[in-house]
């Protein structure tokens, strides 16, 4: 088993904390998503996509995309639970962990992809209007999800799960989408460093 890993990019990341808050150990193979690394081989015969994360089992079996990869790992190791438990805790990971992919993590990287000068080779034709215009949708989920923090402690309840790790990243890269966590959300900045505390968040 292997994963081709995209360093510090969002969705590799992901993977990642996963397995850290799992503590499950996976041979990583650095690609350099810089250089377009994913773009060529090994990764485009592994992914028609040319994206990463890309895991690969020992029969050769091939999974793409963060939380399909995130899955498989948890019907593997089922503690601790990070995509919850029963019935309601699953229906309310999935519900948060939409929120937080739809809602924040695709708009904050729509800003970065069609803002940031270095994104000019990966997305084209690169739009400025289009990345400007998602910095507010960002904020606007932040400020219901602040609400919603209120009266518990992490996204989908009272136990830490796969919608805090795409939560937390999303916010630590609206750094290089250049969009300001506002201050008046307390309960979001509250949140987010207690997860930045977490020794997963270094993964």
């Amino acid at each position: 088993m292997k994963l081709f890993d995209g360093g510090r990019a969002p969705n590799p990341r992901r993977v990642r904390v996963f397995l850290a808050e799992k503590g499950i150990s996976v041979p990583l193979v650095p690609v350099d998503m810089g250089a377009l690394g994913h773009r060529q081989e090994p990764v485009a015969s592994r992914n028609p996509l040319r994206r990463l994360p890309v895991l690969e089992l020992d029969d050769g079996t091939v999974i793409t995309e963060s939380v399909a990869i995130c899955r498989y790992f948890e019907e593997l190791q089922p503690e601790p639970p990070l995509l919850g438990t029963g019935a309601l805790g699953k229906a309310l990971v999935e519900m948060w962990q939409r929120r937080m992919e739809l809602n924040l993590m695709l708009p904050v990287a729509q800003a970065f992809r069609h803002i940031h000068p270095a994104m000019k080779e990966w997305e084209v034709p690169q739009v400025p209007e289009w990345g400007e215009a998602n910095k507010p949708k960002a904020i606007e989920f932040l400020r219901v999800l602040d609400k919603e923090l209120a009266d518990r402690e992490f996204a989908a309840g009272d136990a830490f799960s796969i919608a805090d790790i795409t939560g937390m990243i999303a916010v630590d890269f609206m750094k290089p989408a250049r969009i300001q966590l506002p201050e008046e959300l307390a309960n979001v900045t509250r949140w987010y460093a207690a997860l930045r505390a977490r020794p997963s968040a270094a993964a």
